[in-house]
């Protein structure tokens, strides 16, 4: 696999296709559509699906602490957990090829790992995404089957849901992070296509062209409104921007969720009441919830801790990663810049990223374009001490912020 001398990265293996890194789109639009359903007085609607339809799937989570009824009573906030898992279903299985009929076409990875904090008041949310490459330890887990799988001291982070499922892809998270977590969900990647498909599509930016055979993607630079099965190509695309990893896909995904996150909270959408009722039907329906979110009026309380935080505090980060000494195409944890990330957000601080982006990141940061529409929810301007600035090695975006897909032509 080549590799770029001038700046060692992690490359990866090649991404059995399709890849469910793809599914950050239904995560994020099913999690958005959840919460923000509540503002549009459509909340009967979810109190009366939510428990005929999730109930059946739910999940225990192990150490789950028995949760005050008032969310806000939660001390330091609370986590949501989304993860995807690349299952193939029937409706999309043709789209893919080898992975839902070839020889990768059995058992499931969560090859999409989400932690989003909800912090207290003042509300901030951080959506940090885990590299599904990222050798860590994954702990004993008991499988579908009954059977204890033992622990293991060092192995990738998406195998942790062959293992024992959502729980265990909890118990591994908790376990490398220090977070309770509170609330998590799965959710398979066919709704990629449905999501989009239903808000009329998503616009993305592109500094210059993308080009990928393993994607089937050919975008020209410039903005596009992206939709259905191109969504999907936009969010696979490894190969087509930065260095090619699966750190730079990352990259180019959170400017996906920036976007989605602007055009959700907008009038165009949160004021929709057909579009918004869709999304959350469709949510309703692709989830297996952890048991905590069987109960709606949990998924109301959270509507009303989130929807009104501005977009300056809606940060999506990488964890920070090294690359792997006995694997350059794998990653371990930077546990310094970790302890300062989490540091930083369990004090409630404003998240500031440092990182510069260059050409071998899956972004690059856009000038605000003349005449921009501001932030809708503008919040004060925190006093010195209420910004960290975060280690170099760190790297996002805040929905605030206007990335572009730093594309690369890859035949």
């Amino acid at each position: 696999m080549s590799r770029t001398p001038q700046l060692p990265v992690a490359q990866h293996g090649q991404l059995r296709s399709p890849s469910a890194m793809g599914q950050l789109l239904k995560l994020i639009g099913i999690a958005l559509a959840i919460v923000l359903v509540s503002g549009v007085g459509v909340v009967g609607y979810v109190l009366t699906s939510w428990g005929t339809t999730v109930s059946a799937n739910a999940v225990d989570l192990d150490g789950q602490k028995e949760l005050p009824p008032d969310i806000a009573a939660y001390p330091g906030g609370f986590d949501i957990l989304l993860v995807g898992v690349d299952t193939c279903e029937p409706k999309y299985a043709h789209l893919f090829g080898e992975r839902c009929d070839g020889k990768d076409s059995e058992g499931s990875l969560n090859d999409v790992n989400l932690l989003v904090h909800v912090s207290e008041e003042p509300r901030r949310i951080t959506a940090v995404s885990f590299p599904r490459d990222m050798m860590i330890p994954i702990p004993e887990c008991v499988d579908e089957n009954g059977n204890t799988r033992s622990a293991m001291s060092k192995q990738p982070l998406n195998s942790a849901y062959a293992d024992g499922g959502l729980n265990c892809v909890a118990k591994t998270i908790t376990e490398l992070t220090g977070e309770d977590i509170e609330f998590a969900a799965t959710v398979t990647f066919g709704g990629v296509i449905e999501i989009t498909d239903a808000i009329g599509g998503v616009d993305v930016c592109l500094a210059s062209p993308i080009k990928d055979s393993f994607t089937n993607l050919d975008m020209a630079a410039g903005t596009h409104t992206i939709k259905g099965l191109e969504a999907l190509q936009f969010l696979r695309t490894r190969k087509g921007v930065g260095d090619g990893s699966d750190l730079g896909r990352i990259g180019n995904q959170q400017q996906y969720m920036s976007s989605l996150a602007r055009k959700l909270i907008s009038g165009e959408v949160l004021g929709n009441v057909p579009v918004m009722l869709k999304l959350a039907d469709t949510g309703l329906n692709n989830i297996e919830p952890s048991s905590s979110l069987t109960d709606p009026m949990k998924i109301v309380q959270i509507a009303l801790a989130v929807k009104s935080v501005p977009f300056e505090d809606i940060v999506f980060v990488q964890y920070p990663t090294l690359e792997d000494p006995d694997n350059r195409n794998k990653v371990v944890p930077n546990q310094t810049a970790a302890t300062a990330l989490w540091d930083a957000i369990s004090a409630n601080k404003q998240l500031q990223i440092t990182h510069q982006n260059t050409k071998y990141d899956g972004v690059v940061v856009a000038e605000p374009e003349p005449g921009a529409t501001p932030d809708p929810t503008p919040s004060a301007t925190p006093t010195p001490g209420d910004v960290v600035e975060l280690p170099s090695s760190i790297k996002g975006n805040s929905a605030a912020q206007q990335t572009c897909s730093n594309g690369n032509v890859r035949r």
